[in-house]
């Protein structure tokens, strides 16, 4: 976050996620199960090989050597939760520990707790109604290895079910970017070999913890398409994938109100396309079917049909865009389809966020290098520079690379490839997968990556720049505490700081906000003035230093 205020704003987002998470619903759904009586289902017996291996018949989980943990699953839906929930049992509870140790954080009054959850009983009643039967039937499976640590607070299944609504809460925050997503797609004359190619940034941030054990998962469901997905330990809907004939989804949020009825989560609809889609039309037909409850550009790229577009879908509105005369489409965080034109709200957005910003940096990336091939791709997506490569300053929202990134991925459609990132960000180096051979009818051995299509380490994840940028956030957390509990923080640590990333506006209006509130003007002014010669990320950002640098002369003029 780029001030103290945002902050607090992330703080108060990742509260109410955790509480509608967490929340008990109605008396109804705290009994409420899934119907299994369709299923057949073996308690898993998984043998540790050894402290990253795990393994249950034909189902495994193992951390490669890049630290992404990879796992394969097959079965029918009760049994997939299953065999996830036995396999990354230790990871599916140090999720659950991260999500809720933040209420005790930020919410340490038990009164309070328990009046939010009355206040939120009434929020997640319907979302059962939303959700298909078979997807509820794998979470019950994978809620079975849940903490019973939190039993008290919810049944398993109740807060399984929640935490996959918990993705679209953090989209919805008003004015609160946890998702600044960037994703493209190029063919015909635009890719290096005239196939279909994607690249997505997933910008959603919710803590280093929350990001520390990224997961590659495997699926091979009894009903439906094998499939590859990107996401966190317990998520069983897909916020990046494909699947093995060729289809790919993304997701980029678009701007909502805070809900407050839940309904399908985004990632469950992104998974039944996944699963059951292998066209663009088939695509469109089970999104429209479904209902959201935040605003959501689901990128569709399709081998079948050559091409890629955009599903924007919305609580009360649904489009689709299509760009003709080309082979290059360009999503950021505001819709383009025609259904959206006169969308207020995604107009303000548009002209107010750093959504534009992004799309016409790709767009001029683009031009710059005109035909795309994974390395290039990935090079877009690491990319730190601002429009006519200006210094935005590290971590600068305007950047399509925010070094921020829960992961990237490279799609290439046609030939069943897919490159995901590894830490730091989406610097590390990407692992290559080929899903022809990972889906072939002999089953995997537990070597999933194909190594020698690995696109390599970013440089600038081993510069002194990325170290002073990583010391930079550290020192951010120690400075926000300093003020926090009233300490004063000299002019020599302020300068330190500065230095550490000195072309990001943030580091100048946090000093200004310090000094203006301890009755230092000219030092604020000072501050506030350099900040404005940097390139600030919202339209909203600029005002409230201009604001502040306004109120700061008054008082030292003594106006």
């Amino acid at each position: 976050m780029k001030d103290t205020q945002k902050v607090m704003r992330f703080c108060t987002a990742i509260f109410m996620v955790l509480f509608l998470c967490i929340s008990c619903g109605t008396a109804k759904l705290d009994s409420y199960l899934p119907d299994l009586t369709s299923y057949t289902v073996e308690v898993p017996q998984v043998k540790k090989k050894n402290d990253s291996t795990f393994v249950y018949g034909d189902n495994f989980l193992t951390k490669n050597k890049q630290s992404l943990w990879e796992m394969y699953l097959s079965g029918n839906a009760l049994q997939l939760g299953y065999n996830n929930g036995a396999l990354s049992q230790k990871l599916l509870q140090n999720q659950e520990r991260i999500f809720f140790s933040k209420v005790e954080e930020l919410v340490p009054s038990p009164r309070k707790q328990r009046l939010l959850r009355t206040v939120l009983k009434f929020y997640n009643r319907k979302m059962p109604d939303f959700i298909r039967n078979d997807f509820q039937a794998e979470i019950y499976g994978l809620s079975r290895y849940s903490s019973d640590r939190y039993d008290d607070i919810a049944p398993k299944f109740l807060r399984n079910l929640y935490l996959h609504g918990a993705h679209d809460i953090g989209h919805a925050m008003q004015d609160l970017m946890l998702v600044g997503c960037s994703s493209l797609a190029v063919w015909n004359k635009q890719s290096e070999n005239g196939k279909l190619l994607i690249g997505r940034n997933f910008d959603f941030y919710a803590g280093d913890d929350f990001a520390a054990e990224k997961m590659v998962v495997f699926v091979k469901p009894e009903r439906g398409i094998p499939y590859l997905s990107v996401g966190w330990p317990g998520m069983t809907g897909v916020v990046s994938g494909m699947n093995k004939n060729g289809l790919t989804v993304t997701i980029n949020a678009g701007k909502s109100r805070i809900p407050w009825s839940a309904k399908t989560p985004v990632s469950l609809v992104t998974k039944e396309i996944l699963q059951f889609a292998s066209t663009i039309d088939e695509a469109i037909a089970i999104a429209r079917h479904r209902q959201v409850f935040v605003s959501e550009s689901i990128m569709v790229g399709s081998a079948q049909d050559g091409k890629a577009v955009l599903i924007e879908v919305s609580p009360k509105n649904f489009g689709v865009h299509e760009v003709a005369n080309t082979g290059r489409l360009i999503c950021s965080n505001h819709f383009q389809s025609e259904s959206y034109q006169t969308d207020r709200r995604n107009a303000r957005h548009q002209a107010e966020s750093h959504s534009q910003y992004r799309w016409d940096r790709m767009q001029e990336l683009l031009a710059a290098e005109p035909k795309l091939n994974p390395e290039s791709m990935a090079a877009v997506l690491r990319n730190r520079q601002g429009l006519q490569d200006e210094s935005l300053g590290y971590g600068n929202e305007k950047a399509l690379n925010q070094l921020l990134a829960h992961h990237a991925v490279i799609f290439s459609p046609d030939e069943r490839l897919v490159w995901v990132s590894s830490s730091p960000y989406q610097l590390g180096e990407m692992v290559a997968y080929d899903l022809n051979e990972i889906f072939s009818e002999d089953p995997v051995n537990g070597l999933l990556a194909a190594e020698d299509l690995n696109i390599a380490r970013d440089s600038f994840a081993s510069s002194q720049a990325f170290l002073n940028y990583e010391e930079y956030r550290a020192e951010d957390r120690r400075i926000a505490g300093m003020i926090q509990e009233g300490k004063p923080v000299s002019d020599e640590r302020w300068q330190a700081w500065q230095q550490l990333n000195p072309d990001l506006w943030s580091v100048y209006y946090k000093a200004g906000i310090y000094y203006y509130h301890r009755g230092a003007y000219a030092k604020a002014i000072s501050q506030l003035e350099t900040a404005l010669t940097k390139v600030i990320t919202t339209v909203p950002e600029e005002q409230r230093v201009q604001k502040y640098l306004r109120k700061a002369r008054r008082k030292a003029s003594g106006n």
